[in-house]
């Protein structure tokens, strides 16, 4: 019986650590430290441009609550911004059917699913251009009017109109 035992193990053991190299490369390593946010691995795809927003500036608004609900607190550098002209980069998440967009939010990573937001709502500006844009995968800068949304309804936090 061990002989036999033995010579199952001997046969099954390649099997096992073949399923184990297997889920381990299909299987992303997770730092201990967790994934890193959007707007940091955005920094890496999209490095900070002079005259160009940055999506840490973006990301300074923090939730918190007043008078029994929660609300975004913005930091004085967004706050600055608010019905300003300025420029952001992104990539660009359309709204509507079509290559040309006239309304698409410009996230600060690429989304890979359709029916997913890549980004929190620090990561996402709602944008209305004046003339359509052509669809793309790269990122692109977008300029228009910024507008510090305080309370939208659909969660939006920032958008640029006249684009």
């Amino acid at each position: 019986m061990g002989e036999a035992m033995n010579r199952i193990v001997r046969w099954m053991l390649p099997l096992a650590m073949g399923a184990a190299l297997t889920a381990q490369a299909i299987t992303p390593a997770v730092p201990q430290s967790g994934l890193p946010s959007a707007t940091d691995y955005g920094a890496t795809l999209l490095p900070e441009r002079s005259g160009v927003v940055s999506w840490r500036t973006l990301a300074q608004v923090t939730p918190v609550q007043q008078g029994g609900r929660m609300v975004n607190e913005f930091s004085k550098d967004i706050l600055t911004l608010d019905k300003r002209d300025v420029k952001v980069q992104g990539f660009m998440i359309p709204l509507d059917m079509g290559d040309k967009q006239k309304r698409f939010l410009l996230s600060a990573v690429p989304s890979d699913c359709a029916f997913c937001m890549p980004a929190g709502p620090d990561g996402v500006v709602e944008i209305i251009a004046r003339t359509p844009v052509k669809f793309g995968f790269e990122p692109i800068v977008v300029s228009g009017r910024f507008a510090v949304l305080k309370d939208d309804a659909n969660g939006v936090l920032y958008r640029l109109t006249d684009a």
